[in-house]
């Protein structure tokens, strides 16, 4: 990476990571951003490439999906009143992306953001299954329900200090 670009580190790429259904997601915008191009240059390239972005690599924001956003994230406000549809990509289509986009920004950007994807997979391994297969459980028992929504706070906060533990690690990604 050249020095104009040393400055794409995995912290400003931490920032821009959500989770939409469920899934690690970056927008549009931010991705044109850190590949130094227009946001509408970056979907026109997607339109013309649309059979490389099937819908587990790329999607579109529904209206509540989009103002849940941007109520989250202050950043986003100027999407607020943006007609246009916000298309958001996964770990495998911001990888597709550098393949239509072509440019050695884009390959460097692509690179640091599979990286930062790897190490936030990394942080949650440890609980993430635990946490997931216990909010899974139901029960028609009141006091059995208290008691799992107990366990998942408990396996919460040690996925958290498990997280802290980690010397120089900075929790990422937007829930």
């Amino acid at each position: 990476m050249d020095t104009k670009n040393k400055l794409i580190t995995n912290i400003v790429v931490d920032d821009k990571i959500f989770i939409i259904r469920g899934i690690q997601v970056m927008i549009d915008k931010d991705l044109a951003e850190l590949y130094q191009v227009q946001t509408s240059r970056l979907n026109e390239q997607v339109k013309r490439n649309i059979e490389k972005f099937p819908s587990d690599f790329m999607f579109e924001l529904t209206d509540d999906e989009k103002n849940e956003l941007i109520a989250k994230c202050d950043k986003l406000q100027k999407l607020k009143f943006n007609p246009s549809k916000i298309k958001v990509f996964t770990e495998h289509g911001v990888y597709m992306l550098s393949t239509v986009l072509k440019s050695k920004i884009a390959t460097d950007v692509s690179l640091t953001i599979m990286r930062t994807f790897v190490k936030l997979k990394n942080q949650s391994v440890p609980y993430f299954d635990i946490i997931k297969r216990l909010e899974k459980l139901e029960t028609n028992d009141k006091e059995t329900t208290e008691l799992l929504q107990k366990v998942v706070q408990v396996v919460s906060s040690m996925q958290s200090i498990h997280d802290e533990a980690r010397e120089g690690t900075k929790k990422i990604g937007f829930v």
